[in-house]
């Protein structure tokens, strides 16, 4: 008889950002329990909304909107992103060079799929956004995951990138800003995971989706401007930055030596086309977007919603004994660390499971982001001070007993 059953090509593929935990707190609700969800990153439910100028754009296109675009995306979205792409001092980038997708998750999985052939290695972080894991392994690639530093503000450790580089290596992943940490990198450190790509003639991939919402006046610097003589896709979009993560706007551009990737660009170019194009409606907010009043800036500065919030957040993390966190600098996470020892903790996902069950409250473990320890978790700081401070309240009644058994 033939049977349909879960592909070995799934076996080894992790994505607990929607996992066991998540399942549970969907099966608690489904029985009427009220989850307060602190594991995704979507602004909507906290009360974000998108500028008004984008959401009347959407209305006012929509009706122009109901046929294919170009496959890599309409003029006007992607004219706005080669001028944004100028803007970042991202070199030799043309209109040809952009491709929107629905969401930067979209292009990702493209653009591992367009490089990868069986036993092919991707260097990417540890923590990192599992989509880039699962996606190496999917595309029939080995993820091998470079340490990031905790004791130096999650900083990429620049001798484990060295140490792990083989001759299958093809590319390396930075994710700056970083989920889950919050990191934000300098640009000497940039300067110096651009020269192990050149040293080692590697493909860089920079994961930038939260390249708007940045701190403290720091700046964003884009991978991509520091390597013009290295082939780079960078990676970004408006989900973030706009709280529209439901349009599913995304781009990737293409720079640098480009004669190094003709063959890639021509995959890149047919897996594109075959998914004919990135959804249409959510394109044509891109100029708007991008050459509109940046309503972020009012979130991230003093007396903004996300600079208040993370203040909150970090300040509350480490006053529970137990706990520490490093202070983010950009998007919306905080990575904080659990004593192990003194709550006798050994898997990560029963703490999550525990806490879940006990306080309602969803958090993600840290092996959930490829952490090997499990003396971490990611928790999302969109919601207001008041309900921040009921959900570390909770954490710390919870951790005043537990011992994991």
């Amino acid at each position: 008889m033939r049977t349909f059953g879960k592909s070995s090509k799934l076996d080894h593929v992790l994505y607990d950002v929607r996992g066991p935990v998540v399942d549970e707190a969907n099966r608690m609700e489904e029985m009427g329990m009220k989850v307060l969800k602190l594991n995704i990153g979507n602004p909507a439910p906290f009360g974000f909304t998108a500028p008004e100028e984008v959401i009347q754009d959407i209305r006012h296109n929509v009706v122009d909107c109901q046929g294919y675009s170009d496959s890599r995306g309409i003029f006007a979205a992607r004219k706005a992103v080669m001028q944004y792409a100028q803007i970042k001092n991202i070199p030799n980038v043309t209109m040809k060079d952009v491709y929107t997708g629905n969401g930067a998750s979209e292009l990702i999985q493209l653009s591992l799929n367009a490089l990868l052939n069986p036993g092919d290695e991707v260097l990417i972080p540890s923590p990192d956004y599992p989509l880039w894991t699962a996606c190496t392994n999917l595309a029939g690639g080995t993820a091998v995951h470079y340490i990031c530093d905790e004791s130096s503000d999650w900083y990429p450790d620049l001798e484990d990138i060295e140490s792990k580089v083989t001759p299958k290596t093809k590319a390396i992943v930075v994710i700056n800003p970083n989920n889950p940490t919050g990191a934000l990198y300098s640009r000497e450190l940039l300067e110096r995971l651009v020269e192990i790509a050149r040293r080692h003639e590697l493909i860089i991939f920079s994961d930038e989706i939260y390249d708007r919402l940045v701190m403290d006046g720091e700046e964003h610097i884009s991978t991509a401007s520091l390597a013009p003589d290295l082939f780079c896709v960078t990676f970004s979009g408006l989900s973030k930055s706009h709280m529209v993560c439901g349009y599913r706007v995304g781009w990737m551009i293409l720079s640098g030596n480009k004669d190094l990737a003709k063959d890639y660009m021509e995959g890149i170019n047919m897996l594109s086309n075959m998914r004919l194009c990135s959804n249409v409606p959510g394109q044509s907010i891109i100029q708007t977007a991008l050459g509109g009043y940046q309503s972020v800036n009012e979130y991230i500065v003093p007396g903004g919603r996300i600079y208040e919030q993370r203040e909150f957040i970090y300040k509350a993390i480490n006053d529970i004994p137990g706990l520490s966190a490093v202070k983010p600098k950009a998007a919306f996470y905080i990575f904080p660390k659990v004593d192990t020892k003194k709550f006798n903790i050994l898997n990560d996902q029963q703490f999550a499971l525990d806490f879940l069950r006990e306080k309602r409250v969803l958090i993600v473990p840290g092996s959930g982001f490829n952490w090997k320890e499990p003396d971490h978790f990611r928790l999302v700081y969109l919601p207001r001070v008041e309900v921040l401070s009921e959900a570390t309240e909770k954490l710390g009644q919870f951790l005043t007993e537990y011992r994991q058994k």
